[in-house]
């Protein structure tokens, strides 16, 4: 019973990501809109800004996993980082989403400073968060389950984030004079977002214990490590798999503000007494209440007919309903609705499995050859995160800047059908490639029960 999992230690895991994901949801539906519509600063370069900052924070997730893997406290590993970042983490998402007054270089270059430093905070909290999965427990069903608590709890923290931060800004924009002020708006009701972050942080921190150790664990080098890594088949498949799913996620949620905002023209929905409510709220909120339905049923799906099975169908339904969606026309305001339900209760079941499917790799990396190095494995995983919302949020800034966007005013036929692409083909695209790598996956239950039961015995 001491090493038993307890309701408030799952809990506390999934404040962990609620936490991250209030944020990182802030950055995919919001950032790149902030950017061009509130800073100033145009499509093209934010793109390309995203595709710089990206790609060198991508690479340091590696380089935080292999850290924590060496790091030995009181603590454990891995939940210093969460203790000591978590105050940091909220400062610089505030200064992120704050506007400078400075010439329109000068925005941009704010723009690559705070976001590549906020990035590298996500990092150094994230990374070893996700790498708790694999020593909370070495029990694969229990896993599930964990991961399941983190992705419900990382959607309902997005779904508060979706909920709050427009009637925040709303809120904080309006001054005594009467006139409107988004900048500051923006900057005060991100700083509400990210003091509740915080307190999550540290909550997860109090609540969740390190339990599994490696089998006779080893210092080995980092030169180990990273061959061990790039001799893991399974690792390569998966990476790639999360990748894909995270352009298809990634381009969908980035295109939806300008979809509403610049094809649908039709913005507010309804008041709530003097709060205008938008229709991209409401699809926002929609699709969030959606991802944590599709948490709940992944667990006991994956369980069933095991996570191969379960991420595939979901994938393949997703890319269907998503190609489909070209086809809706702007009045069709009922079906983008029930679709945008459909497609986000399948991209809610993949992520849970991905994180547990990770875990597992974890252990089949132990047991191939004799070290377990947790951290730098689960790094990947905020690895191919991170490039997954690379790759989708530069296409989607330069898509814009190549049909013509041009912020605040109304487009030209071309920029309205390269908004509607970027809801339905282009995203079905990233989803393909995610099937495709999953097929080639080979660590079915059944291996991994064998790998498991073959790892206790080392261990004890």
């Amino acid at each position: 019973m001491a090493n038993k999992v307890l309701l408030k230690e799952k809990i506390g895991y999934g404040f962990g990501d609620m936490a991250s994901s209030m944020f990182w949801k802030l950055f995919g539906m919001y950032l790149l809109f902030f950017y061009t519509d509130v800073m100033g600063i145009a499509a093209a370069a934010v793109g390309t800004m995203f595709l710089i900052t990206r790609i060198w924070d991508t690479f340091f997730d590696p380089v935080v996993g292999t850290l924590a893997d060496r790091t030995h406290s009181r603590w454990g590993k891995f939940r210093p980082y969460i203790l000591y970042m978590a105050i940091p983490f909220g400062v610089i998402g505030v200064l992120t989403f704050t506007t400078p007054g400075y010439s329109a270089s000068g925005k941009l270059i704010y723009a690559y400073i705070t976001y590549s430093v906020m990035m590298m905070i996500y990092s150094l909290i994230n990374v070893p968060y996700a790498s708790l999965l694999g020593v909370i427990s070495a029990d694969g069903k229990e896993r599930n389950t964990l991961a399941s608590f983190r992705m419900a709890f990382a959607f309902g923290g997005s779904f508060i984030a979706l909920a709050l931060i427009e009637p925040l800004v709303n809120f904080f924009s309006k001054t005594g004079t009467g006139a409107v002020n988004l900048q500051r708006g923006w900057q005060l009701g991100v700083a509400v977002i990210a003091l509740i972050c915080t307190v999550l942080f540290l909550l997860c921190f109090a609540w969740v214990k390190e339990r599994v150790q490696a089998a006779g664990e080893t210092s080995a080098s980092l030169k180990d490590d990273l061959r061990d890594l790039a001799g893991n088949r399974p690792w390569w498949i998966l990476l790639g798999a999360g990748i894909a799913a995270l352009i298809f996620n990634s381009i969908r949620d980035g295109a939806t503000l300008y979809y509403f905002k610049y094809y649908i023209q039709n913005v507010d929905a309804f008041k709530l007494g003097s709060m205008n409510v938008t229709y991209s709220t409401l699809y926002l909120i929609l699709g969030q209440g959606a991802n944590i339905l599709g948490v709940i049923l992944a667990s006991p799906v994956g369980n069933k007919i095991g996570k191969k099975n379960t991420y595939l169908g979901a994938m393949v339904i997703a890319s269907v309903f998503s190609i489909l969606f070209y086809w809706l026309g702007k009045e069709q305001l009922t079906l983008i609705f029930v679709f945008q339900f459909l497609i986000s209760v399948c991209s809610g079941v993949i992520f849970p499995l991905l994180w547990s499917m990770y875990a597992d790799i974890a252990d089949y990396s132990e047991w191939k050859n004799g070290r377990r190095a947790t951290g730098l494995i689960f790094s990947s995983s905020s690895m191919s995160q991170k490039f997954g919302w690379t790759i989708g949020g530069a296409l989607t800034g330069w898509l814009l800047g190549a049909y013509g966007f041009k912020a605040n005013e109304v487009q030209a036929d071309a920029a309205q059908q390269g908004i509607l692409l970027m809801l339905s083909f282009l995203p079905a695209i990233g989803a393909v490639l995610s099937i495709i790598f999953i097929a080639m996956y080979p660590l079915t239950e059944g291996r991994i029960a064998t790998i498991s039961a073959d790892l206790e015995q080392r261990r004890k």
